[in-house]
């Protein structure tokens, strides 16, 4: 088997790894032997030199993400298998071969144990995002192993690695396929939904993924109702109320592409007759709008990335949800996200109550929101879970 350099950790900091959490963070470092770089395969020990896992190494707060906990050679054999197994899961879960539903997120970082990899799912095109040094080197082994589980169905494989990896790294990714290739905006279907996807352009890889359940819960209370979608970005909610035969539906988002993306994809659906877009901010968009919409979504980006910011993070929440619960009409429905990793989902529901106290109206929540089963939250990572939401119903 290869060597490969060792960390050894100070007396008492292997807990953590022994109940299988992947991160070994840089203050728990006693040793390094041999020479490491970014991106570089270590193995972990403990102060005794009792073995915890393998992963790979990076500057920084989080040192090293643990891919294994088991001594193995990481080999496009071992890589294959991992692979492999988040494919199974996917299949199990009924991702596989589905004729109304094929985007989906294959790979899911520490949940599927391949920490700094995402890889999304669109028709016959798989995209790969690298999210540090030591997945980015092995990613034309993971573009070879797709190939192969898919056994075919999967004909081009393009990696958007640029906007993901460090940005004083040692390696700066370039776009591109590493398989393949397919033309751009591809259509794919969620749910018998239509939807067009840039990946080349798009943010993260295209279209988020992570909503479907919620878009698809959002269809179940559109039906006649004056729908508002903010922060749209490619229209998602949009589509699944104009589908469900909302009366009419108003998409908001400060991104001009984004509105024209939003727009195509209504007409796709055959929509347009009822959609309205506005490329514009949603805190001014919503001035004077008093009781106009029945249902209001609101998906912001993430306000926080940090700890520094989620002070200023918090107050942004709160004013969006309190500007929406003042001017929704009496018995309206709100759907509101966060996928801030640094504000839990009781920090956020507590925001949200205190939006309600400064709206001055009676607020019941209706259902929690998280994110679907491919996008696994591992039981020894609870950081995995980041999106939340609620919904509310504003009497």
């Amino acid at each position: 088997m290869t060597t490969f350099p060792a960390i050894l950790l100070h007396a008492g900091k292997e807990h953590s790894l022994k109940r299988f959490h992947p991160w070994v963070f840089s203050g728990a470092i006693k040793k390094v032997e041999g020479e490491v770089q970014e991106g570089d395969i270590v193995q972990v020990f403990t102060n005794r030199r009792e073995f915890l896992g393998m992963g790979h190494f990076q500057p920084g707060s989080i040192a090293v993400r643990i891919f294994s906990f088991a001594p193995v050679e990481p080999d496009y054999a071992f890589w294959l298998s991992k692979v492999r197994r988040a494919y199974d899961y996917r299949k199990e879960q009924g991702f596989i071969d589905n004729p109304t539903t094929d985007v989906y997120r294959l790979i899911f970082a520490e949940g599927d144990s391949l920490p700094g990899l995402i890889v999304d799912v669109y028709g016959n095109t798989a995209v790969l995002q690298a999210h540090n040094v030591g997945m980015y080197r092995v990613r034309e082994q993971i573009a070879k192993a797709l190939v192969e589980v898919y056994n075919g169905k999967l004909t081009a494989v393009y990696d958007k690695s640029a906007e993901t990896l460090p940005n004083k790294g040692p390696e700066q990714g370039q776009n591109g396929y590493l398989v393949g290739e397919t033309p751009v905006p591809h259509v794919v279907q969620e749910n018998g939904n239509k939807f067009l996807v840039d990946w080349v352009t798009g943010q993260k890889t295209g279209f988020f993924i992570d909503q479907r359940e919620n878009r698809q819960l959002l269809a179940h209370y559109s039906k006649g109702k004056t729908v508002l979608n903010t922060f749209c970005y490619t229209g998602g909610f949009s589509i699944y109320s104009l589908n469900a035969g909302a009366k009419a539906v108003h998409s908001v988002d400060v991104s001009k592409k984004a509105i024209v993306l939003t727009e195509q994809n209504a007409e796709l659906n055959n929509g347009q007759d009822r959609h309205e877009a506005y490329s514009v901010d949603t805190f001014e968009f919503l001035k004077g709008k008093e009781d106009l919409y029945d249902v209001i979504v609101l998906d912001p980006p993430a306000f926080a990335k940090s700890q520094k910011v989620r002070h200023n993070a918090l107050m942004g929440y709160k004013r969006l949800n309190a500007e929406a619960i003042q001017k929704i009409k009496p018995g309206g429905i709100i759907f509101t996200f966060s996928c801030s990793g640094v504000v839990d989902k009781y920090l956020f529901a507590s925001t949200v109550m205190a939006a309600a106290i400064e709206a001055g109206r009676n607020v019941k929540v209706m259902h929690h929101l998280s994110q679907p089963a491919d996008h696994p939250i591992s039981i020894f990572h609870p950081e995995g879970e980041y999106l939340k939401g609620l919904v509310l119903y504003v009497e």
